[in-house]
């Protein structure tokens, strides 16, 4: 993540004069990002194929998401490549989620060319960084050709590279020389019968459906029959309507495309991730994608609170369970499956992943209510993470304190040099929810945050609840100043005067570790103006707004986040004083 990938396909992209010069592409940046979360937040969370043609030759270019969290998208596109361009940035250096990605590339049978990126940086250590990056591959190879692999270095933003640290070129041609000396052609077995593996799908308003895939062998053709099948059944023919190839960020119909070619296929309207499409002459299947286990879990349901209805387009648990069975088509690292009631439990990578799909969700009009994550569990085992941590040296002692206090294991720690420290540390997934969020607050945004799937563990002991109490409003109404006034010396506020409150409903954290219910609508009465005045002069500090990502982790067992379309709520499960004093009646006493 942040290591140069799309910037790098930017300058591929217009280098190759795949735009005019007068297309608006020309003079953007991270133009395979077209998705708004991708620019807001600055990450790729989508894999996207373009192609561009150098020296009379069509390179299919596939750009990744480099967050773990999105490993699924990650996993699902290494079979359409050949070789992989492994992006390393000259200061940071291999980071968890490199060893995550080049594991899977390996394993997949990827050429690797690696890519020491931003050497311009004033931090830049580009040959440190090689060595780390050898050590690496020292650890993942299993075979002896895996070590075998060219190194090349660029300066992204400024569409530079060159063999030679010291001598880099003006434009990306040292980089395209060695794609084209080092990728094997994949313009073969042109004579067989044709044969794709669907890794990604799109949807047309016109065409439904498409199917997008790398043909393996032989040619493809619109107007031809072709059977779609898996490894254990075939699913049956279907006539191709359309088929399409990517030539910059456009798709283009033509009517014949071969081996080595990544393309979209229309007209098979139950067309899926993993399915194969074949010649009736010969329809053999190719073996289907394996995809790591999603690890967290999150029930959703169409929001229930006094407000439901006032501002979402999509707002009841039919609407909410068609949304999430189009997901589940597309997004291989997510489970669903309807719980009953109206609710529905989602399983993903972590917390951003889930966090993306919810707040794509509510751009799209959607009203829901989201519980608390819940880590899986597997026979008293459950998944560990390695968490590298970059801190300038004088935050450390916020970083130890907080990761003993959640139970980590430190097993690295190292000088990385300009005043930063390099902390790695075993953690259970459990433990480590909500860290990445309050160590960006006690750095001052200073840190930097990378995680690596360790697979399932002996379960270790969970952390005790982390936070304070809330405080509950107890009425309905709009947040006066004067009560959030008195509110204030309680604790950190949520909301602000104005705001439309309701019973139950979180509003802010108390400074002790009960929850507290008080009103926060209640007007003063003003006697005279001079006390007008007065109260005209309060301030307030503005109240803490949370991304929906910082609230799931903020969140209790006995609470909810609703979301709608403009506004994100915490509230509590049981809205009524006196529901949550029967349930606490009910509540076995140790």
């Amino acid at each position: 993540m942040d290591h140069g990938k799309t910037t790098l396909v930017d300058g591929m992209l217009k280098q190759t004069h795949t735009f005019r010069a007068n297309e608006a592409e020309m003079s953007q940046t991270t133009i395979l990002d077209t998705n708004p979360l991708e620019r807001e937040k600055g990450i790729t969370i989508l894999a996207k194929n373009t192609a561009v043609s150098y020296k009379g030759v069509k390179i299919n270019i596939i750009d990744t998401p480099g967050h773990a969290d999105f490993g699924g998208e990650v996993e699902r596109v290494l079979n359409m490549a050949d070789a992989a361009l492994l992006i390393v940035d000259a200061a940071e250096g291999p980071l968890p989620q490199t060893r995550f990605v080049l594991k899977k590339a390996l394993e997949a049978g990827l050429k690797i060319i690696v890519v020491i990126n931003k050497i311009d940086r004033k931090d830049a250590r580009p040959k440190e960084v090689l060595a780390q990056t050898e050590e690496l591959f020292l650890k993942l190879a299993t075979h002896h050709k895996h070590l075998d692999f060219p190194v090349i270095y660029a300066i992204g933003r400024e569409g530079r590279s060159g063999s030679d640290l010291n001598r880099v070129g003006t434009d990306l041609s040292a980089l395209f020389d060695l794609i084209l000396a080092e990728v094997p052609n994949a313009v073969q077995n042109l004579e067989e019968p044709g044969q794709m593996l669907v890794s990604t799908l799109d949807y047309d308003p016109h065409l439904g459906k498409i199917g997008i895939g790398r043909i393996r062998r032989g040619k493809l053709a619109t107007g031809k029959n072709v059977v779609q099948l898996t490894p254990e059944k075939k699913l049956g023919t279907f006539r191709v309507e359309k088929l399409f190839v990517s030539q910059g960020i456009k798709r283009v119909p033509v009517e014949e495309a071969v081996a080595g070619d990544i393309v979209g296929i229309a007209g098979a309207p139950n067309i899926e991730i993993g399915q194969t499409i074949a010649d009736p002459a010969n329809p053999e299947a190719l073996p289907q994608m394996k995809i790591d286990e999603p690890t967290l879990r999150i029930t959703l349901g169409a929001n229930t609170s006094p407000f439901a209805g006032k501002d979402g387009k999509f707002v009841t648990s039919r609407q909410l369970g068609e949304r999430l069975e189009l997901e589940k088509e597309k997004n291989l690292g997510l489970r669903i499956r309807e719980i009953g009631g109206g609710s529905f439990e989602v399983v993903g990578r972590g917390e951003l992943h889930l966090a993306i799909l919810l707040e794509t969700m509510r751009r799209e009009g959607y009203e829901i209510q989201v519980s608390k994550p819940e880590v899986i569990l597997k026979d008293k085992t459950e998944p560990y993470e390695e968490v590298t941590i970059d801190v300038p040296d004088e935050r450390v002692g916020a970083v130890t304190t907080e990761m003993g206090r959640r139970r980590a294991m430190l097993v690295d720690m190292t000088a990385e040099g300009q005043g930063n420290t390099r902390m790695v540390y075993e953690i259970s997934q459990r433990n480590l929810m909500g860290a990445r969020n309050i160590l960006l607050t006690q750095t001052k945004g200073t840190v930097l945050f990378n995680t690596l799937s360790l697979g399932y563990k002996a379960a270790g002991e969970a952390l005790e609840k982390l936070r304070n109490g809330v405080l509950v409003s107890f009425d309905r109404g709009k947040a006066s100043n004067y009560s959030l006034e008195n509110a204030w010396e309680r604790g950190i506020l949520f909301v602000g005067p104005g705001t439309e409150v309701y019973e139950g409903m979180v509003v802010g954290l108390n400074s002790r570790e009960n929850d507290m219910e008080i009103s926060v609508t209640k007007e003063k009465n003003l006697t005279n103006m001079r006390q007008s005045v007065k109260e005209i002069k309060v301030g307030l500090t503005p109240p803490l707004v949370m991304s929906i990502e910082q609230a799931l982790d903020f969140i209790e067992d006995d609470e909810l986040l609703e979301i709608t379309p403009h506004s994100l709520r915490l509230r509590k499960k049981l809205l009524t004083h006196l529901d949550r004093v029967r349930q606490q009646r009910k509540q076995p006493h140790g």
